[in-house]
């Protein structure tokens, strides 16, 4: 029996008996961290993630290669801690999907949140939906500057026409913003609007997203207010 097998015991059990909200953060990770770092103290190699991003939400939104630079964190350990919100992420974007049908911008909010979850970069994503508006796919369209118009509006036309949409919303995030469009995605909108109505295909809306919030363009009236 090692040095710490008791003392991680005890925390499992406790865990088991108590729940993960009865723990303060130093001990919920340092319990989390048992299961890729068999034979260290853990709660030491918590206490420099904590100390070095300061919070949990700090620790699980760091790159993997970052995390390794923390004494004590190897490969298998800085893989399971990146593992978690990725996992969480896949939980929340599978109960989105049981949404079927989207009729407004509540139900494109409460399905498109979760693909947002986490990315540090701008993306963008288009729903695709049939004639009765249910989900054909969501699939991400591009990564980086949304604006490039040439190349961003014909890839949104082309994967629409490919799986006979009738209509599409599209979204992209701010990833240090406010979830407000700006200049640059009303010009775009208003690119990408015109591009669709030119093969029968409508442009239902444009969600902007920042963290938990998003604006709709179509409650806004700016999808509109700039077609031609």
């Amino acid at each position: 029996m090692g040095v710490h097998d008791g003392h991680r015991d005890r925390l499992r059990q406790s865990y088991l008996e108590h729940g993960l909200m009865s723990m303060n953060d130093i001990n919920a990770l340092e319990l989390l961290l048992f299961y890729a770092i068999p034979r260290r103290d853990t709660n030491e190699i918590a206490h420099r993630l904590l100390d070095r991003f300061g919070s949990l939400d700090g620790v699980f939104s760091t790159p993997a290669e970052e995390l390794r630079e923390v004494e004590g964190i190897g490969e298998n350990a800085a893989a399971l801690l990146t593992l978690i919100p990725e996992i969480m992420k896949k939980s929340r974007i599978s109960k989105a999907r049981k949404i079927r049908q989207i009729h407004s911008s509540d139900d494109a909010g409460a399905y498109l949140l979760p693909y947002f979850l986490n990315e540090r970069d701008e993306v963008v994503y288009l729903i695709c939906l049939d004639s009765k508006r249910a989900v054909i796919c969501c699939a991400e369209m591009g990564r980086g500057v949304v604006n490039s118009v040439d190349t961003g509006i014909r890839r949104i036309v082309e994967k629409a026409l490919k799986v006979r949409a009738s209509s599409v919303i599209i979204a992209h995030n701010h990833p240090d913003g406010l979830a407000l469009p700006s200049r640059e995605d009303e010009v775009f909108t208003c690119a990408l609007f015109n591009a669709l109505e030119t093969v029968g295909i409508r442009l239902e809306d444009h969600i902007i997203v920042a963290e938990d919030d998003y604006t709709s363009m179509a409650d806004t009236g700016l999808l509109y207010a700039r077609r031609r």
